[in-house]
Order: structure tokens, then C-alpha cells, then sequence
């Protein structure tokens, strides 16, 4: 008959091994993100990057990036550089696998960060897929961090009364949503607007 200690250590070996086969836990957000995850159309990602008229010396920021279609677009078509960010770290995760996977990772990284705690100084464009709400909460983030000239480009959402430099729309995207139809351009210009 085994041991008393031999039975306990076949008993730590075999939890040992049933738990290794378990799914690992994905990590929560640190808070609720400020939007669901609704990715972005192909044809919207390329639509924004036209309206931005991004080249390979971009440096692109995408505030939620969720899978980071946008950054990895960028990098893969253009040659540009991008940073995506995204409070949501399973989001962060694919997006990691996303670059790796289209051969980008050298030029595109992404953070699990609060868009609004973020340093996007170094930006010369960012992307926005977020709410009106939201884009209304981060206007003052982005007309005091962003250099004059640099881009802002939203899908769908504008900016109140921030009227835009350019707008533009698809005909169709196929789909019959709302979403992902509608692009708004913000330069950052060298005077502020008084944000009412």
C-alpha cells in the first residue's frame, strides 16, 4: 500500500497538471472602458487613413485601439509608425498578435493605458473611435498635448462645437448600421479654441 506522503504528491502532481490545462485567465480592465469594443470596418480604417493623408514619417495614435487595425494598417500600408492604446488589456493582447502575425511589430506597439492618463505628445495623427461624450471629455486633452499641424480623425463622432477642418463619408459600407459611415478631420491649429 502507498504512503500516506506518496499519495499526497501524486494528488499535488495531478492538480498540478488539470490546472495547467485550464484556460488562463484573461486580466480585467482597471475600469470599465469608456466604450464597447465595435471594431472598425475595413473600409472605414482605410477611409481615415486618406482623410489623415498618413505617410511613412506618421507617427499614429489610436485612442481605444481594441484590436489595432488602425495602427497595424498604418504601419503595413504606409510604413508608418503607431501607438495604440487601450484600457481593455484582452484587447491589447490581440493587438499585440495582430502585429506580430502582418509583420509589424517593429513599427507599431500597443499600451494597456487609460486614453486619458496617455502621453500622446509624440503624435502626428490620432484616431478616434470613441462617443461623442467622450471625444467632448478628451478635447481638452488633445488641443493641450498635440503640436499644431497634428491630425485628429474620428469615425462617426464629432466634437461639439469643434467644428471640423474636413468631413467625409462612404456611399455605402455595406452594412446597415450608422457606424463607421461618417469621418471628421481636426488639425490642431498653432491658436487654441476657446473650449466652451
Amino acid at each position: 500500500m502507498p504512503s500516506a506522503s506518496r499519495i499526497s504528491r501524486r494528488v499535488a502532481l495531478a492538480l498540478c497538471c488539470a490546472l495547467l490545462t485550464l484556460p488562463a485567465q484573461t486580466p480585467k480592465a482597471k475600469r470599465t472602458p469608456d466604450v464597447p469594443f465595435v471594431p472598425t470596418t475595413e473600409r472605414a480604417v482605410e477611409a481615415m487613413l486618406e482623410l489623415a493623408k498618413i505617410t511613412k514619417n506618421d507617427v499614429v495614435y489610436d485612442l481605444g485601439c481594441g484590436d489595432g487595425r488602425i495602427v497595424i494598417t498604418a504601419a503595413k500600408k504606409y510604413g508608418a509608425r503607431g501607438v495604440g492604446i487601450d484600457i481593455n488589456p484582452e484587447r491589447i493582447a490581440e493587438a499585440r498578435a495582430n502585429a506580430k502575425r502582418e509583420g509589424v511589430e517593429h513599427l507599431v506597439k500597443f499600451i494597456e493605458q487609460d486614453l486619458f492618463e496617455a502621453d500622446i505628445r509624440d503624435a502626428s495623427v490620432v484616431t478616434l473611435f470613441l462617443l461623442s461624450s467622450v471625444n467632448l471629455k478628451l478635447r481638452p486633452k488633445l488641443l493641450a498635448e498635440l503640436k499644431p499641424g497634428t491630425r485628429v480623425v474620428s469615425n462617426t463622432f464629432d466634437m461639439g462645437d469643434w467644428k471640423p477642418d474636413k468631413e467625409f463619408s462612404l456611399d455605402d459600407n455595406g452594412e446597415d448600421s450608422y457606424l463607421s459611415h461618417k469621418f471628421f478631420l481636426w488639425i490642431i491649429p498653432r491658436e487654441k479654441p476657446a473650449l466652451k
